[in-house]
């Protein structure tokens, strides 16, 4: 499977990023912002990144290419190695609660004083008065609605949608500092900015869905739609995504369901119970090999799962 940022654009060339942040979404941000050409340097303590212990192909992963410095900032010699790479870095990127890096001289009214062109990002577990509480991804998709049951989520969706926004935060602040060189401010004399990115918020974000009833039980992506359902085969497990309506004509055409003649009709036949139970039953009789054959000749979005 082609990654999608195998190869993006080196939008970030030229922009020197430190990081102080562990676990998964600093990492994976910087993982990201690598990838589109900026130099970036990240500082551990003695005992390392958390990450490590979790995952060790993901923690090499997610640091390819980033240089990576042991230091225990609550010396005076970490300190002093903190503060020489600020000295050049374009952006700080952080995950510690507003508290803690105030007890490490960190707080954004000294970084701002010392490198007043200095842009921080700080990931935050949630915004505004929640700023200090205890949290982690699987909390933030919990008060989402996005826990339904004892199991727990495939992926770490608020970890790595904060990534996402943490990303889009340095593209902001990239942009927003070229706009005004092209302006004809020198470098140095455009103040750096402090911008937030809540973890719960990434998690709000990829709920939104669920919150506009789209994917509601018995919405049409939420069970409701014939054509867009996992169905049980002979031999595992369908994803089928046939939605528009060529898709679902394409879809009954092959399970041998008569069709209406209009699109909107076509539509409602794909809502209805009887549909349901046509096509649980014409999955089960089909093999995986089979629906992968029928999926490409009839231009039909079905992925299957073997058993």
């Amino acid at each position: 499977m082609t990654h999608p940022s195998r190869n993006p654009p080196q939008a970030l060339r030229g922009i020197r990023i430190l990081s102080l942040s562990l676990n998964l979404p600093g990492p994976a941000a910087l993982m990201r912002c690598h990838a589109m050409g900026a130099s970036c340097v990240k500082l551990e303590p003695p005992s390392g990144d958390p990450m490590r212990a979790y995952c060790v192909p993901a923690f090499e992963r997610m640091h390819r290419g980033v240089r990576r410095v042991e230091a225990d900032l609550k010396t005076d010699t970490g300190q002093r190695r903190l503060h020489r790479e600020l000295a050049k870095a374009d952006l700080l990127l952080t995950s510690f609660r507003p508290s803690a890096l105030k007890k490490l001289g960190l707080s954004w009214k000294t970084l701002h004083r010392l490198y007043p062109a200095l842009t921080q990002i700080a990931i935050v577990g949630a915004p505004g008065a929640r700023v200090e509480e205890p949290g982690h991804d699987l909390t933030y998709l919990a008060e989402n609605g996005l826990v339904p049951g004892l199991e727990l989520p495939p992926s770490l969706y608020a970890d790595m949608g904060g990534s996402l926004l943490v990303t889009e935060a340095v593209l902001h602040a990239v942009v927003q500092r070229q706009r005004q060189r092209l302006q004809g401010r020198e470098p140095a004399a455009i103040p750096g900015k402090y911008l937030e990115i809540a973890l719960s918020d990434a998690a709000q974000y990829l709920g939104l869905p669920r919150i506009w009833g789209l994917t509601q039980a018995g919405a049409d992506v939420g069970g409701g739609f014939a054509g867009y359902r996992v169905y049980a085969c002979k031999d595992g497990r369908v994803a089928v995504a046939a939605l528009e309506p060529h898709f679902a004509a394409a879809l009954c055409s092959v399970a041998g369901i008569p069709l209406p003649t209009t699109p909107s009709a076509v539509m409602a036949l794909m809502r209805a119970a009887s549909t349901h139970r046509a096509l649980d039953q014409w999955f089960l009789g089909k093999t995986c090999h089979q629906l992968d054959r029928l999926a490409s000749s009839h231009d039909i979005p079905m992925h299957t799962l073997k058993k």
